[in-house]
């Protein structure tokens, strides 16, 4: 072979051999460049200009869902629910595919969810977002219906998401203790005080979507929501329903304008009923009146008229003044000052002890017997029984009543305050006080809640601290309780329609005139009531019941008597309480 031949043979195979290694060199290079671009790149992400980039990624890339909290049950003392949460959804949109469809997408919404449908129209056409609220705590059976209309009618973007709804199982029962719910916010009664307990704490979830749909690898955080804490009442369900329907029967038969009614358990202060006529439905209560949502048996202040009576007598006993015995006689009238104090009754000169008095109601005998009493000492014996101060059971808008201080008090005051006028105080109030002589004379706060609960204005209350003040001794309660067995005695006393078959009661009547608030005078209406608890010689409930401004002539004793009778009689059945067996007062009532 030539000597070129072979030169040129060399070169040719070192041309071919090279140039795998330029292009090998070539894509190195190539690589590098690339790398380098994306490696600027991170730095400008990560320390350059990171939140930007973040908030970019936010706005075009990443959805926030909401995890609602299931709000925390309201139960009665055995367990049963007052306010419970059912299944419910939400309605949400994804405005990128709603937006073409939006008037007509609003107009079946707006119809079929009663949403506005302005508000819902701008929701469904929102830019940059794909993630819409349309409507919140939605019934399921009806979001699914709503659902199946869209999609047969092949509109796209709305989806369900779960959403609890708030319910009331009992409908009407409690529901002016319990209040309700807005579609986001507590409006009213235990709802609202215990809000912070009950509610919890929604969750969210957060994570990436492309083309409308999550992204598997992208970001995807939850925060778990926190369901509220239950709270357990001393109501009972049953007993207070029970309730409820005796005091509306009462309202409708009397044609009065409202009335309430106190079940509380003697021993312990507990609040087994508390109901206010008129009532409403918990579920409708945007259907209902305004005057009707609160609950009057903490927040309508009143003059107690003649079961204050029985508080009178007590202090004068427990103080040494008078015995039930004691021989008082009571003219036709009496004259104080520029008033005539005269009694429910017409009568001429009449001589009553003591527990006559109590029995018959008279004005004139209290007046007498609380001469051995200064202002101050008479109001000191009140505020202990805890008038002129607020129960504290933990419900929005307690009155704490009126009760004039005794250093400023004069005597006209304090006659009239003796039976039961110039004097104010809520149901609860009166209710806990006549329990203080059912207790032997020691005044238990009464609770609602049962064990402990803060309120929402850091107020810690229910049966864990629930208090104990001595008031009279038991002497002196028992002595009370003796003479206001006589109130129900068909022979001596004003009420034997407040009489339980069977057992014991002791009882007080009461009928004071109603200040109109507009004036703050007399309107010539009045508060008609009847307070006492059973049996009397161990008592186990204590009921109170107040009519107010019934348009039927009658007084406590016609009026609120049966209603006690009725409301008691159901409390004794229900928790199996035997009769005792013991004999009735048998105390002179004349001399």
């Amino acid at each position: 072979m030539p000597k070129e031949t072979t030169a040129a043979a060399r070169q040719r195979l070192d041309a071919r051999r090279g140039a795998p290694q330029f292009r090998l060199r070539f894509g190195l290079i190539v690589i590098a460049v690339v790398l380098s671009f994306f490696g600027a790149r991170l730095v400008q992400l990560q320390g350059i200009d990171p939140k930007s980039y973040a908030a970019m990624a936010a706005k075009e890339g990443v959805e926030e869902v909401v995890l609602p909290a299931e709000r925390g049950d309201i139960l009665d003392r055995n367990g049963l629910p007052l306010a419970d949460s059912i299944h419910g959804k939400m309605v949400v949109a994804d405005p990128a595919m709603t937006a073409a469809k939006a008037p007509a997408l609003a107009t079946l919404l707006a119809e079929r969810l009663d949403v506005d449908y302005f508000d819902t129209l701008e929701r469904l056409r929102a830019r940059d977002s794909r993630f819409q609220y349309i409507a919140r705590r939605v019934p399921s059976t009806l979001a699914t219906e709503v659902l199946a209309e869209l999609r047969a009618a092949e509109f796209e973007g709305i989806s369900l998401r779960d959403d609890p709804i708030r319910d009331y199982p009992a409908n009407d029962v409690a529901a002016n203790l319990l209040g309700f719910m807005g579609t986001d916010e507590a409006l009213g009664g235990l709802e609202r005080t215990f809000d912070a307990r009950l509610a919890g704490t929604d969750g969210q979830a957060r994570f990436q979507v492309g083309g409308g749909n999550r992204i598997p690898l992208g970001e995807n955080t939850v925060v778990p929501a926190r369901n509220g804490e239950a709270l357990t009442t001393t109501i009972d369900r049953d007993l207070q329903w029970f309730t409820q329907r005796v005091l509306g029967q009462t309202l409708k038969k009397y044609r009065a304008s409202s009335g309430v009614a106190v079940v509380l358990d003697s021993r312990n202060g507990d609040v087994l009923a508390l109901a206010d006529a008129p009532t409403f439905d918990a579920n409708k209560a945007v259907d209902a009146d305004k005057d009707d949502l609160g609950s009057r048996a903490v927040s309508e202040p009143y003059e107690p008229g003649s079961v204050a009576k029985v508080l009178t007598a007590a202090a004068l006993i427990d103080a040494g003044k008078v015995t039930p015995r004691t021989r008082l006689r009571i003219p036709a009238n009496l004259a104080r000052q520029d008033r005539v104090i005269g009694d429910w009754f017409d009568h001429g000169n009449i001589r009553l002890t003591l527990a006559g008095v109590i029995a018959k109601s008279s004005n004139i005998g209290t007046v007498l017997a609380a001469d051995a009493f200064a202002p101050a000492e008479l109001v000191g014996y009140l505020e202990k029984f805890g008038l002129g101060r607020r129960t504290d059971i933990g419900m929005r808008g307690e009155s704490p009543g009126i009760l004039t201080p005794g250093a400023v008090m004069n005597s006209q005051t304090k006659d009239r305050v003796a039976f039961g006028q110039s004097v104010s105080v809520n149901a609860v109030q009166m209710a806990a006080a006549v329990n203080t002589i059912a207790n032997d004379g020691v005044r238990i706060t009464p609770s609602i809640i049962q064990g402990s609960a803060t309120t929402e204005n850091g107020e810690v209350v229910g049966t864990d601290v629930a208090t104990r003040t001595r008031v009279v001794s038991a002497r002196a309660a028992r002595a009370t309780a003796r003479m206001m067995e006589r109130v129900v005695d068909p022979e001596a006393g004003v009420a034997p329609g407040a009489q339980v078959p069977g057992y014991l009661v002791a009882g007080k009547t009461g009928t004071a005139q109603r200040v109109a608030p507009d004036c703050g005078c007399y309107d010539g209406s009045t508060s008609v009531s009847f307070g006492g608890f059973a049996p009397a010689d161990d008592p186990r409930f204590t009921v109170y019941v107040v009519v107010h401004a019934p348009q039927v002539d009658g007084g406590g004793g016609s009026i609120a008597g049966p209603a006690f009778s009725r409301i008691m009689g159901f409390a004794l059945s229900r928790y199996r309480v035997p009769p005792t067996g013991g004999k009735p007062s048998r105390l002179p009532v004349e001399w």
